[in-house]
């Protein structure tokens, strides 16, 4: 059977070990934003241990809300578009469309004709 450890008696044992561990107070709000997904927490409790130079955030309790993330349309560097203009000796606006086609990515294929159009595009084939 474990014996109860003193909170006094442990505050002792963790200074001895190079640890420390304060409140961090008034947190209204934590979040943490993955790839995917962004978690929010609501007045939640938070410590700070740090332990040999090292600071661990411990968050407990607090009301727990989870979204997907939101995803943002990846822009076209103006760079990119004059480097595809210059290259296929094209106009700046059908250099734009064709990035954004491509989702942003530099195209490499070459210029061909749409079948049965006036219109020209590039060929994003890597």
């Amino acid at each position: 059977m474990q014996r109860r450890v003193n909170p006094r008696e442990a505050k002792r044992m963790m200074q001895r070990m190079g640890m420390s561990m304060d409140a961090v107070a008034d947190v209204q709000e934590v979040v943490i934003k993955t790839s995917s997904k962004e978690i929010k927490i609501e007045e939640p409790e938070v410590a700070v241990l740090e332990v040999q130079g090292q600071k661990i955030y411990q968050v407990t309790g607090g009301k727990v809300t989870e979204k997907a993330a939101e995803r943002k349309a990846p822009g076209v560097a103006e760079e990119d578009i004059r480097l595809v203009a210059d290259q296929t000796g094209k106009s700046l606006d059908m250099a734009r469309r064709a990035l954004e086609e491509s989702g942003g990515e530099v195209p490499c294929g070459r210029y061909s004709q749409r079948q049965g159009s006036k219109d020209r595009q590039i060929r994003s084939f890597c």
